[in-house]
This record gives C-alpha cells, sequence and structure tokens, in this order.
C-alpha cells in the first residue's frame, strides 16, 4: 500500500513543533461532542471546565457501601487517572468524600439508574459522573477520555485542558457486546490480549470471547491433561497462502517451522483480572464435539478411531471430531471444563458445535450403538445428545452454555444460548422459539474478511467483502418483534486468524470497524453515517495516540496521514 511519506512526515514534524509550544499551556477542548459509540442523548452548556492535573477526583461514599463495591469503584477513578496521565505527566490519586465538592471530578451513585448508565455533567464549576454503579461510570470516563484532545497527548506536560460545558445521559441499548479472539489458529501474547482488552474498554465493549482450542491448536493449560499442550499446543508445520479447502496436493506449500504457544492457568487468571477490572467478561470456548484435532493428537483414545493424528497445518473443515460413543469422552470434557470454570467466574461458557461432520459417526460401532440406547434417528441429534449431556453438566456448576447456531440442527434445549453466526436466521429462529441469541453473522461481524474491493492491496484475508458502512449498517434486532427482540444479548464481531498471523495485523482487521460494530450494540437503531464519520475522526486521534494501527478504508481523506503501520 503506497503513501506519501515525505508528506506525512513534514506533516508530522510540523504538529510537534506546534504542540511542544503548548508545553505549560492551556489547551482547548473541540466543542463538538464526538464520541463513539453515539450517546443516547447529548446536549451543549455554556462555558467550561478547567481540567488539571491538580483537579481532585471524588468518589462520594454512600452508607451503605460495602469493601467490594468501594473496590469496583476504584476502577472507574483509576480509569480517569490513566486518561489524564498523557496530558499532565500524573495521574490525580482519588478520594473518599462524603459529598460533591466545586472543582473537582466527582463520582456519585444513583439507585435510580441502572448499574451500566451514567450522566456526566460538565459545568464550569465541576464534573460529576453519577452513575447506577461502577460500570456505568467507567463508561463516562471512557466518553470523558474521547472528549479530550488526544492530538496533544504525550507531547509535553500541560498546564490545564478546558472541557466545553455539557450534559450526556448514556446508557447501552444490548447487555452483551463483545468480540471473539480466535488464538488457535494465530497465538497471541498476554500482553497483546490485554491491549485487545483495552480497545474494547475503549469502546465500551464488555465481553471477550476468547477461542482457545481448535483443529491446528490447543491454547490453555489443563493440569490434568498435560499433552494437551505439550503435544497439542504445537503443529509441525503451517500452510502458507491461501487454503485450497480440501485440495491439498505437491502445489500446496508450508514453512516447514513448528508453531505453537498456550497460556498457563496463572495467565488465564491474569487476563480474567485485566479484563475485570475494565468491566470486561472474559468467556471461553472450548470446542466440542467438533474442531477437536489438535485434543485427539493428545489423546487418540478421544477419536473414534483411536488412530494416532498430527495438530492440524491446514484450515478448512476436519472429520475427525470427539466421538460421543464413548464414555471416556465425555469423562474427558467434563474434567477439562472442571478446570476451565474455576479460571473463568463468566456465567457462561461457549463449547462451539459448529462445523462438526458426522462421517466418522457414521461407521462408528459406538456412535451407533448410542444411538440406537438412546433413540437418535440422526447422527446430528447425536449431536445434541452430546450437548445436552454437557450443558446439564455446567448447569450443575452454575453456568450457562453457548454455541454456534449448527445447535439448532440436533435439537438445543430451552436454556441454551445460541451465538448466530451464519446471517441472524439462526439467531431469528432461536429467539422466536424463546431461546437466548448473541447476532454475530458473517454478514456484518466477521472482521477477518476484505475491507476494501481491492484486495491485491490488502493483506491475505479469509474472504468476503465487508466495509465499514456495512458494519455500520447491522440492525441485530431486525426481523424481529418487540417481544421476540428481548431475547437477542446483543452482538459481537469475530477475528478469526488463520490468514491474521500477528498483533499488527488482527489492529489492521479490527480497527476501525470495530467501532461500528460497538455502536450497533451500544445504539442499535438510531444510524447516522456521516454522523458517525465525524465522530470517528476524533476517535482516529485516540488511535494514534495510543499507538494503534487502523485501516484507512471508508474514513476521510484527510485522516489517511494519521494512519500507523501502513
Amino acid at each position: 500500500m503506497r503513501t506519501n511519506r515525505p508528506y506525512n512526515r513534514l506533516l508530522a514534524g510540523i504538529g510537534c513543533l506546534l504542540l511542544t509550544g503548548a508545553c505549560d499551556r492551556t489547551l482547548y477542548a473541540d466543542p463538538e461532542i464526538a464520541v463513539v459509540p453515539r450517546p443516547a442523548a447529548a446536549e451543549r452548556g455554556d462555558g467550561t471546565f478547567r481540567l488539571s492535573a491538580g483537579t481532585p477526583v471524588r468518589y462520594v461514599v454512600p452508607a451503605d457501601a460495602t469493601p467490594d463495591e468501594l473496590k469496583a469503584w476504584s476502577r472507574a477513578t483509576d480509569a480517569l487517572g490513566e486518561a489524564m496521565l498523557p496530558f499532565f505527566g500524573t495521574a490525580p490519586t482519588p478520594s473518599e468524600a462524603a459529598e460533591a465538592a466545586a472543582g473537582a471530578v466527582n463520582f456519585l451513585r444513583a439507585d435510580t439508574l441502572p448499574h451500566d448508565a451514567y450522566r456526566l455533567t460538565i459545568a464550569p464549576e465541576r464534573i460529576d459522573i453519577v452513575s447506577g454503579g461502577p460500570q456505568g461510570a467507567f463508561y463516562a470516563v471512557q466518553t470523558l477520555r474521547q472528549l479530550l484532545p488526544q492530538k496533544a497527548a504525550g507531547t509535553a506536560k500541560i498546564r490545564a485542558v478546558e472541557l466545553p460545558a455539557a450534559t450526556i445521559d448514556d446508557r447501552p441499548a444490548l447487555a452483551y457486546r463483545g468480540l471473539m479472539l480466535d488464538v488457535a489458529r494465530h497465538f497471541f501474547t498476554v500482553e497483546e490480549v490485554k491491549r485487545t482488552l483495552d480497545l474494547l474498554a475503549l469502546h465500551k465493549m464488555n465481553v471477550f470471547h476468547w477461542h482457545l482450542t481448535d483443529d491446528q491448536g490447543w491454547r490453555i493449560e489443563i493440569e490434568r491433561y498435560p499433552e494437551l499442550t505439550r503435544t497439542g499446543a504445537v503443529r509441525r508445520r503451517t500452510l502458507i497462502g491461501r487454503d485450497p479447502g480440501g485440495e491439498y496436493d505437491a502445489t500446496c506449500r508450508y514453512d516447514e517451522t513448528p508453531y505453537g504457544g498456550y497460556y498457563t492457568q496463572e495467565e488465564i487468571r491474569e487476563v480474567v483480572d485485566y479484563a475485570a477490572r475494565r468491566f470486561i467478561t472474559v468467556i471461553p470456548e472450548i470446542e466440542f464435539p467438533g474442531h477437536a484435532v489438535a485434543a485427539l493428537a493428545s489423546y487418540p483414545w478421544l477419536s473414534c478411531t483411536g488412530e494416532r493424528y498430527e495438530v492440524r497445518q491446514t484450515w478448512d473443515i476436519d472429520d475427525r471430531v470427539f466421538c460421543p460413543g464413548r464414555e471416556t469422552t465425555f469423562e474427558f470434557i467434563e474434567h477439562v471444563l472442571e478446570e476451565v470454570i474455576g479460571l473463568f467466574p463468566s456465567e457462561y461458557v461457549h463449547i462451539g458445535g459448529d462445523e462438526c461432520p458426522t462421517t466418522l459417526w457414521e461407521r462408528c460401532p459406538r456412535c451407533r450403538a448410542r444411538m440406537r440406547a438412546e433413540g437418535l434417528a440422526s447422527p446430528r441429534q447425536l449431536q445434541g445428545y452430546a450437548t445436552a449431556r454437557v450443558e446439564r453438566f455446567l448447569q450443575r456448576h452454575g453456568r450457562r452454555l453457548i454455541g454456534w447456531d449448527e445447535l439448532l440442527e440436533g435439537g438445543v434445549s430451552p436454556t441454551a444460548v445460541v451465538m448466530s453466526w451464519r446471517g441472524t436466521e439462526g439467531g431469528i429462529r432461536a429467539a422466536k422459539q424463546g431461546n437466548w441469541v448473541i447476532m454475530a453473522p458473517t454478514t456484518h461481524c466477521y472482521l477477518d474478511y476484505y475491507q476494501s474491493a481491492d484486495t491485491a492491496a490488502e493483506p491475505l484475508a479469509w474472504g468476503g467483502f465487508l466495509p465499514l458502512e456495512k458494519v455500520y449498517s447491522f440492525d441485530p434486532l431486525e426481523g424481529l418483534t418487540s417481544d421476540e427482540a428481548r431475547f437477542v444479548l446483543g452482538v459481537q464481531a469475530n477475528l478469526w486468524t488463520e490468514y491474521i498471523p500477528d498483533f499488527g495485523q488482527a489492529q489492521y482487521m479490527l480497527l476501525p470497524r470495530l467501532s461500528a460494530l460497538a455502536e450497533a450494540g451500544w445504539n442499535p437503531q438510531e444510524k447516522d453515517y456521516d454522523d458517525f464519520l465525524r465522530r470517528l475522526r476524533r476517535l482516529t486521534d485516540l488511535y494514534d495516540a495510543c499507538g494503534y494501527r487502523y485501516a484507512p478504508h471508508g474514513l476521510p481523506r484527510n485522516q489517511f496521514c494519521g494512519i500507523r503501520g501502513i
């Protein structure tokens, strides 16, 4: 991809000279309320508030506040300190107080508001952040962060920033606003996962779906089954270029380099804690009964044939899946999930359930015997049986099951949550029959798809064409009545990593499309693309300040000079 690099460097140099002169001066924030996702209601006021390193930050403690509540509120006040640090070189020390004060940023609890709702009032005499709980306060801080003049962040120690007076009343429309990151095909370090969580927090997204196992790698330590990471976490080599979809011959090339990685249980806890401090729930995905080759390579007795396999080196779909005819298969998955739920406090556990061929089940005497014993008419119903057993196990441990929309084909219990990826049809069907639904269709939510029609100028991607404007247009409630729409928990972006080998490319595929999907979950039925682009211009300043790489597609031309890593 070509850019005018000398010209960009000249612009950057001029910008640095201008901002150097801002040291020890007051900066004035843009008077526009340009926030992504768009707030439910926003109104400009008169005057400005002067924010400086010396501005007190106070949490007004309710009389009934518990130690745990105080700890949760500290996450919101700490987030404000993190937002101020790049401007002033220091972060304020929050204090507990009996009442709000003039000249301060005041955090207050209002029992009349939902826990994730807030009112941000910027007045000349003070800033008040009123919320139903610490999560709402955290979202208010993300809004305030976007109102700061990010082009000045980190350039010099600023004396003060004058913020225009405004009142913003806000709350998310949907409870679940997530991103799925696949680390099985390509692995990302703990620090890169944390950077991803920071991105979610910035966009007020609250779920990180962590796809931890697949044919190409098992990425989570299970102490009872050490071969899962000793053997299953490493593939001998990786296919170069596009996968031919099952036609593997001498023309296929491989890198001949072992590839692997996994997270220890201590690292898992570290990520879960990091996410919790940002009010993000981490949902693990342990694939069952398909996408299982890495597990079968580790323990051959989990398969229908008992053969010893290699961890898969290509992408595509594999016939080699868990054998539900063996009782030991269910013992294995339950032991694995016992350790998983000990690491993840999430109410939900995702078991995949997609793309599970039944070819081997049809020939397996154990699977046929299981079908006869359970009165099952088809191998697909055998998958429904296996899923129901796993769901009952999770329910006994106080958890709920999520699976991809293939669950509907084998019969799904009323309590399972359906994640609709093959369009929204599966989600609509599930909602109509009373199942909770998460909308994540390929049509709008698969961020591993190309974002430019000029695919030759883009990094290799899975396929498809999903531009920013189409992501923004997504309405997760379309096709549902108001009664049916209440079963839609929310939306999710998916980033499958077959063709995403490093974190720089992951960011490039996510941004800025993730911002469009964040708005679809926060405020899904009020669409104004031109207004979104206006607000996105401000957000890309924050991307630049944080060092995130993002794609230019769909952005106004005057934003191209701010793109990193192109």
